[in-house]
């Protein structure tokens, strides 16, 4: 009989997190100490205002840190994963790594 990954341990997972865009946003954010909205708004493809749904969301949270400034007169939107979204992020990745070994091979034979 083939073993299931755990259950429990998949419904676990951060759904803040595990929404597609959101891990793609703490994804880019994890590869560096900061970064421009429009930077990301380019990486990601998401759209500005998909983009600022998900990041008011992951700052609501406190997974991210949001700072509004202008360079010269022209307004500037810089993004910060925040200690805590590291941690998130950390975990996050522990438990899907989890889930992904426990899940069988389809392509092996002796199961």
């Amino acid at each position: 009989m083939t073993q299931l990954p755990d259950s429990k341990a998949l419904l676990q997972l951060d759904r803040l997190i595990h929404e597609p865009a959101r891990l793609l946003i703490l994804s880019i954010l994890a590869g560096a100490e900061s970064a421009e909205f429009g930077f990301v708004e380019h990486l990601s493809g998401l759209s500005k205002g998909n983009l600022s749904s998900h990041l008011s969301k992951l700052e609501a949270a406190g997974l991210v840190a949001i700072d509004k400034s202008f360079r010269g007169k022209r307004p500037l939107t810089t993004l910060q994963l925040t200690p805590m979204g590291r941690t998130a992020l950390a975990e996050y990745r522990t438990q899907l790594a989890a889930i992904v070994a426990g899940i069988p091979d389809p392509d092996r034979k002796d199961a």
